[in-house]
């Protein structure tokens, strides 16, 4: 069993690379968010995670980015491996739990069985 942190290592952080994926990257929209998926070249899965201004104020915006960091965290055996995913919280979404989080994104994101 993989452990369940979710390390540095599988975090997007460079502008260059989130410019890649938004370059190169297949899009997928669901009511709440815009996900970019593209391959990489490091062989694990990791998350990058984009939250506008105009999606609420920073309380808000910390908290969507909180759900999408444990959903991933949750769900990464499942996640393709060496794939760089974006998600992206497109503006006037209403408050979110971490169940609405899992099932607009699981079957959009997730392609692995569960095991």
């Amino acid at each position: 069993m993989k452990p369940q942190s979710f390390q540095p290592k599988e975090r997007i952080r460079k502008r260059q690379d989130y410019l890649r994926i938004y370059d190169q990257g297949k899009k997928i929209y669901t009511r709440s968010f815009t996900v970019i998926t593209s391959s990489n070249q490091v062989g694990i899965p990791r998350l990058g995670t984009a939250v506008g201004k105009k999606v609420g104020n920073a309380v808000k915006r910390n908290r969507i980015k909180r759900l999408l960091r444990e959903f991933f965290r949750l769900n990464k055996n499942r996640f393709p491996e060496s794939q760089d995913t974006v998600i992206i919280a497109k503006k006037g979404i209403k408050t979110l739990t971490y169940r609405d989080v899992y099932a607009e994104l699981e079957n959009r994101v997730l392609t692995k069985a569960d095991v």
